[in-house]
């Protein structure tokens, strides 16, 4: 199907966009918060599977409010493992590295960075989770998930809809870019997708996106990565990839890629 396809229903601050494929559902929840959350629910005969959680508690408390006429059988914990008080007695699950990240690792540090940053509206209580999961399918609630773990976490492949589920994308967006290496290894799983020809790409903080998304994403990290090459500082850095892409949005995850290219 198009990914344009899709019915929007407006919610008191977030909006939820209503991809319907006949015998599954995946509802798109844009959170409208500080950084751009994106939850995804996929919803089969009745049941549903929520794919990572909202970490503010004004939508915690929204997305369970409209959660509320479908049984949720679990919760898929990649990269964000904050939110705790969103349905917490709903089975969780997560690769073992990806509760590392979140309890210990890097995950638990953009935890307290966000904590300090927004205060008492941001939950920073971490998802404890009941299932330990392995890479390979899964079948939650009806529906099969194929969980590929990565160097954070895992992303979750879909194949009923043809989708795979990321941390980022966001052809218009800047991402949090850890140097050289980790564009490197993100061009190398977009080059993947293109090739195994998804039909939809879901990430953390965008609305779905498609394969020409990809593509852009691609020649933008490869562009960060010249442009680190020929700079001496975070600053000059920032300054060029600003003229490159000046209608981009996320400044707060430029000024993470060049903290990582410039430490």
């Amino acid at each position: 199907m198009n990914k344009n396809t899709f019915t929007t229903v407006k919610l008191a601050k977030g909006e939820m966009n209503v991809y319907d494929f006949g015998t599954l559902k995946l509802h798109a929840y844009k959170t409208n918060d500080f950084i751009d959350d994106e939850v995804f629910i996929v919803e089969k005969n009745g049941k549903a599977v929520v794919i990572e959680s909202p970490c503010f508690f004004d939508n915690n408390k929204e997305l369970a409010e409209y959660l509320k006429d479908v049984k949720v059988e679990g919760m898929l914990v990649a990269y964000h493992g904050a939110g705790a008080t969103f349905l917490p007695n709903v089975p969780k699950y997560a690769t073992q590295n990806a509760v590392n990240y979140s309890e210990n690792g890097g995950g638990k540090a953009l935890i307290d960075q966000f904590t300090g940053a927004f205060g008492e509206i941001f939950d920073s209580s971490v998802h404890k989770i009941t299932n330990i999961i392995e890479p390979g399918k899964v079948t939650i609630g009806g529906i099969d998930f194929i969980i590929k773990q990565t160097d954070d976490a895992f992303d979750v492949e879909i194949p009923e809809i043809n989708a795979v589920y990321t941390h980022m994308l966001g052809h218009d967006c800047h991402s949090i870019v850890a140097g050289a290496r980790h564009a490197d290894a993100m061009i190398a799983e977009l080059r993947s997708y293109i090739d195994r020809g998804f039909d939809l790409i879901l990430t953390s903080h965008y609305t779905p996106e498609d394969l020409k998304d990809a593509e852009t994403k691609i020649k933008y990290l490869e562009t960060i990565k010249k442009i680190a090459a020929s700079c001496n500082n975070a600053g000059e850095f920032k300054t060029e990839i600003e003229k490159q892409y000046p209608q981009y949005s996320g400044q707060n995850y430029l000024d993470m890629t060049a903290g990582f290219f410039f430490a």
